[in-house]
């Protein structure tokens, strides 16, 4: 499909063949068109046979702007009365104007202590954007306290339904099949030292305590994270909340309230109700598995909860709740304006969300055990 025909004089011919075309077979690329430069060193001037040359489109004027740009570079004379009027054209409409010095995007190579700098500089710019934004969301909760918040109550009845019922299905699976796990290897551990009553008391606690809110925050990331995240940056390019606020419309009042208060709402009731599926699925297991009446597993566990363990969980689950809320539409309200732009906020969203829960469980852990909760 390429040759190259060298002559005495220093006059190298570019033999075109065949078709080039983006979606037929492979072609050559621009670098094929510089070797054959390259292997003929003593050329002065380059010419183009075209007879033979079948259907073309971009991929032919890619090779041959890059063997002009080469050429000029080495001082050599180019003849392009060879090649299809078209393409000749082409080249001349491309070479007409001169690429401005700097104008091509250039990614700058920085060593591994100006990248760690760099990020260090990104991680505290975007935890003052979320300080930032928790001020403002804690300034439009007094608003509501107060009853000057700006939003439609029909909103926040919407997003009490998509945070809350319609969750219940995903949250009722991942309750029960936990529960059944932690029950499964407490028994297999548990009955070695033949106390395998207690398995009651491990996923009880657990999942009052820790299991039933981390996991039902994990799921409302991946949920309602996103989508709060989605929605927001799709209002963001369309210039839906510049529209707000052209109107003298408050975008905090009247988009990320209602989502915050319903995720407040509704993640401590979604989080009581996974650890008593949690509860449910680690009884099925101990009954099927051990000699244990259902009275003795439900006494068991009652003993083992006490009034501290249900309101340490209900708390967690009300911070992560918050947690969800401000990663989701702060990401989303700080989009850029571009489709893609929707989709990387969308995924920065949950990566913090779920980040921002595990730390915060982390932190409350520390404090409940301090404090004796």
């Amino acid at each position: 499909m390429l040759q190259a025909v060298s002559a005495e004089s220093g006059k190298l011919r570019i033999i075109l063949r065949g078709d080039w075309l983006l979606s037929g077979p492979a072609t050559p690329d621009g670098k094929a068109f510089l070797q054959l430069v390259d292997r003929a060193p003593e050329t002065r001037s380059i010419a183009f046979d075209a007879g033979e040359l079948g259907q073309w489109d971009a991929t032919l004027l890619i090779g041959l702007a890059a063997l002009l740009k080469h050429a000029r570079e080495r001082e050599l004379e180019i003849d392009a009365g060879g090649l299809p009027d078209g393409a000749r054209r082409l080249l001349q409409l491309a070479g007409a104007v001169e690429e401005r010095e700097g104008a091509r995007r250039v990614k700058a190579r920085h060593g591994l202590a100006k990248r760690v700098g760099l990020s260090t500089f990104k991680a505290v710019e975007s935890g003052g954007e979320l300080v930032r934004f928790l001020g403002e969301l804690t300034y439009s909760m007094l608003r509501l306290l107060r009853g000057r918040a700006v939003f439609d109550p029909r909103d926040l009845l919407l997003f009490i339904h998509q945070t809350g019922a319609s969750a219940l299905p995903i949250v009722s699976l991942i309750a029960f099949l936990v529960g059944v796990i932690f029950a499964f290897v407490g028994i297999k551990q548990l009955e070695q030292f033949g106390a395998g009553i207690f398995v009651a008391d491990l996923v009880a606690v657990a999942m009052v305590r820790e299991m039933a809110a981390i996991m039902t925050g994990i799921i409302l990331a991946g949920r309602s994270g996103a989508a709060f995240a989605a929605q927001l940056g799709t209002m963001k390019v369309n210039e839906e909340i510049d529209a707000l606020r052209t109107l003298g419309i408050s975008a905090m009042d009247y988009l990320v309230l209602p989502r915050a208060v319903a995720l407040i709402l509704m993640m401590p009731l979604l989080a009581a109700y996974a650890a008593l599926m949690g509860i449910i699925g680690g009884a099925l297991v101990s009954l099927a598995m051990m000699d244990l009446s259902l009275v003795q597993y439900i006494e068991q566990t009652r003993n083992a909860v006490d009034v501290n363990s249900v309101l340490g969980g209900l708390l967690k689950a009300m911070v992560f709740g918050i947690v969800i809320a401000i990663s989701g539409c702060q990401r989303g309200m700080a989009c850029g304006g571009s489709a893609m732009a929707v989709g990387q906020a969308t995924t920065s969203a949950v990566v913090m969300a779920v980040l921002l829960i595990v730390v915060t469980a982390s932190i409350l852990t520390v404090i409940y055990t301090v404090f004796g909760i």
